[in-house]
C-alpha cells in the first residue's frame, strides 16, 4: 500500500522540476526582446537568440543580456526622444488650452471692435445721414487706431483720441457756423483748442478712461496667454544631461536588454529618475504660479471694471453724447473759439446757408434687440469663466510633472507592485528613498547626479519670460501699460501679420500697419504746441480766402485782454 501513495507525490515532484527547468530555459531566451527590437526597426543579426554575458555593457547591469554594445547605444539615443515625448504629451493640455484660449479671446475682441464700428456707422448714418457719410473717414481712422493699439502696434491711445476730438471739432465748428469762412490755418487753431475749450463736455475723458483700461487689459491678456503658450512649448524641448540619459535608459530599456521587456520599473525608481532629469524644469513652478495668478486676476478685471464689451459699446454712445453736448452749447463754444482764434471771415453771400438739418439731429442709441453679436457666438462672461477654470487645472504643473509621468501605467509599475518591478538591477523592491520635490532636494538623488547650484540656462530664460509677463499682467490689472510692446512675443504683429477688416469705403485695412490716408481722414497736419493763437495777417487782420497760412511754431499765447483790444481796434477800423 505504500507504493500507490508514493507514486502521486513523485509525479508532482517531477512536474515541478520540469516546470522549473522550462522556466529557466525561458528566462535565458531573448525571443521577446528580439520581437520588440524588430518592431523598433533593429536588425536581428546583432541580437542573440539567448542571454549572453553583459561585460560589454556601459549603462545596463553587466549580467546576462540580450543587447550588444550597438544595441545599447541605439536604445540610449531612443531613450532621450522617449523622455521628450513623455514630457510633451504631459504638457499637451497646457499647450492646446493656452493656444485655443488665446485665439478665442483674440478673435472675440476683434469681433467686438468690428461690431462697435458697424453699429456706429449704422446709427450715425441713420441719425446724420449724408453729413456722416462726408466725414466717415474720420471715424474709420479712429477704429483703425483702436485696432492697432489692441494688437500692440501703437503704445497708447491718448494721442489717437486727442487727435480724433481735435479733428472732429475742426469739422463741427464750420457746420455750426455756416455764415463764416474757415480757412485751414484757422481750423488748425480750433483743433489746438479742443482740450482747453472742453467743447465736448466730459465725454472725451470718460471714453479715454474706459477704452484705455479695457483695451490695455484685453491686449495684455491675449499676449499673456501667448507668452504662457510659448514658454511651455520651449520648456518641453528638453536637452537631458548625460546623467539623465543614462538614468532613463536604465529605467526604460534595461529590462528589455535583460530579456524581460514586460517588466515595468518600480514607481519609486521612476520618481527618482524623473525628479533628477526634471530638477531644473520644476524650478519654474513658483513663477508659473504667480503668472497664473496674474492671468486670473486680469481675466476677472476684464469681466468687471475693465469690461471690454462695455468699452466697445460705449465708443459710439460717448461720441454721440459729445456731439450733442457741442450742439447744445454751440453758441458758447463758438464764442470761445472766436475769442481764442480771432473772428472768422464772413462767408460770401452766395454760399451762406442755414445749418443743415443733419447737424441738428441727435444720435439714437440702438435698442437691445439691435445689439450686434460676435461671430464667436459667446460673451465675455462665459469666456472669463472658462479660462479661469482652465487656469486652475494648470496649477503646480511643473513641480508635479515627475509624479504625473510615473503615474502612467505605460511608464512605471503601480505602487502596489513594489515587489515585482524593475529596480534598476533586477526584479524586486526598490530600496532607496524617494527624494523631495525641487532642485535643492536632488542633492542626494541616488539615480541622477544634479548640479543644484541653480537652474540651467534655458530654465532661467523661461523664468525670466514668465516674470516679465507677470509684471505686465499685474500692471494692466492696475491700469498701467508697462511697455507691452514685444511684437515678437506671440508673432501676432509685424510684417505680414494682422487682421483684414472690411471698411465701408471698400478694400481692407491691415491692422498693425499704417492705414492709408483715405482711411485715417487724410494726412495729419502739423500743429504747433497747444496754446498758440491764430495769427492774423498784417493787412487788415483778415486771412484771404486763397491763402493757406502755416502756423508759426515760434508763436506764443496772446493774453485774452490783449487779444480783445486788438479785436476791438480792428472792428473799429472797418
Amino acid at each position: 500500500m505504500g507504493l500507490p501513495l508514493v507514486l502521486p507525490a513523485l509525479a508532482t515532484l517531477l512536474c515541478a522540476v520540469a516546470a522549473a527547468a522550462s522556466e529557466a530555459r525561458g528566462a535565458r531566451s531573448c525571443a521577446e526582446t528580439r520581437q520588440v527590437l524588430a518592431g523598433r526597426g533593429f536588425s536581428l543579426g546583432s541580437v542573440p537568440p539567448s542571454l549572453i554575458s553583459g561585460e560589454h555593457l556601459r549603462i545596463c547591469p553587466q549580467d546576462y543580456t540580450c543587447c550588444a554594445s550597438q544595441t545599447e547605444e541605439r536604445l540610449s539615443q531612443q531613450s532621450q526622444g522617449d523622455l521628450q515625448g513623455l514630457v510633451g504629451d504631459a504638457a499637451a493640455f497646457l499647450l492646446s488650452t493656452l493656444s485655443s484660449r488665446q485665439r478665442r479671446f483674440h478673435d472675440f475682441f476683434r469681433e467686438l471692435l468690428a461690431g462697435a464700428e458697424r453699429s456706429l456707422q449704422i446709427m450715425f448714418t441713420r441719425s446724420y445721414g449724408r453729413l456722416y457719410a462726408q466725414h466717415a473717414r474720420l471715424f474709420q481712422g479712429l477704429f483703425v487706431e483702436l485696432r492697432r493699439h489692441l494688437q500692440g502696434a501703437r503704445p497708447g491711445l491718448d494721442e489717437a483720441l486727442s487727435d480724433f476730438w481735435a479733428r472732429l471739432l475742426e469739422r463741427m465748428v464750420p457746420l455750426l457756423n455756416p455764415q463764416y469762412s474757415f480757412p485751414e490755418g484757422y481750423l488748425d487753431c480750433v483743433g489746438r483748442q479742443a482740450d482747453t475749450l472742453r467743447a465736448f463736455g466730459d465725454s472725451p475723458r470718460q471714453l479715454q478712461v474706459q477704452v484705455t483700461r479695457a483695451f490695455l487689459a484685453a491686449r495684455a491678456l491675449v499676449r499673456g496667454l501667448a507668452t504662457g503658450r510659448d514658454v511651455v512649448a520651449q520648456a518641453v524641448q528638453l536637452s537631458p544631461s548625460g546623467e539623465c540619459r543614462r538614468a532613463h535608459m536604465r529605467l526604460a530599456y534595461c529590462p528589455l536588454c535583460r530579456g524581460t521587456p514586460a517588466l515595468k520599473p518600480c514607481n519609486s525608481f521612476c520618481l527618482n529618475v524623473m525628479k533628477g532629469c526634471l530638477a531644473s524644469t520644476t524650478e519654474m513652478d513658483p513663477e508659473w504660479e504667480r503668472f497664473l495668478d496674474a492671468l486670473t486676476q486680469l481675466a476677472e478685471r476684464l469681466g468687471g471694471p475693465f469690461n471690454f464689451e462695455l468699452a466697445a459699446d460705449s465708443i459710439g454712445v460717448k461720441i454721440s453724447e459729445a456731439i450733442m453736448h457741442l450742439q447744445e452749447h454751440a453758441v458758447q463754444t463758438s464764442a470761445k473759439v472766436f475769442q481764442s482764434c480771432g473772428s472768422p471771415r464772413p462767408a460770401p453771400a452766395r454760399s451762406r446757408r442755414a445749418p443743415r438739418e443733419e447737424a441738428k439731429r441727435h444720435f439714437r442709441p440702438y435698442l437691445p434687440e439691435e445689439k450686434p453679436t460676435t461671430a464667436a457666438g459667446t460673451n465675455l462672461d462665459r469666456l472669463v469663466l472658462d479660462v479661469k477654470g482652465k487656469l486652475r487645472l494648470m496649477r503646480r504643473f511643473w513641480v508635479m510633472l515627475p509624479h504625473a509621468l510615473c503615474s502612467d501605467e505605460k511608464v512605471a509599475a503601480d505602487v502596489t507592485s513594489e515587489e515585482s518591478c524593475w529596480n534598476g538591477q533586477a526584479r524586486g523592491r526598490y530600496l532607496p528613498e524617494v527624494t523631495g520635490d525641487g532642485l535643492v532636494n536632488q542633492i542626494n538623488n541616488p539615480e541622477v547626479e544634479v548640479d543644484i547650484s541653480r537652474p540651467d540656462l534655458p530654465t532661467r530664460q523661461h523664468i525670466q519670460a514668465l516674470r516679465s509677463a507677470t509684471s505686465r499682467l499685474v500692471g494692466a490689472s492696475n491700469g498701467q501699460d508697462l511697455d507691452f510692446q514685444d511684437t515678437d512675443e506671440d508673432g501676432s504683429s509685424g510684417s505680414g501679420a494682422g487682421y483684414n477688416e472690411d471698411r465701408p469705403g471698400g478694400g481692407t485695412v491691415l491692422v498693425g500697419s499704417h492705414p492709408p490716408p483715405d482711411v485715417r481722414g487724410g494726412p495729419r497736419r502739423e500743429r504747433p504746441g497747444k496754446g498758440s493763437s491764430f495769427r492774423q495777417n498784417q493787412s487788415g487782420g483778415q486771412l484771404s480766402s486763397g491763402a493757406r497760412p502755416s502756423p508759426d511754431p515760434t508763436a506764443v499765447c496772446v493774453p485774452t485782454t490783449v487779444l480783445a483790444v486788438l479785436l476791438l481796434s480792428l472792428l473799429g477800423g472797418w
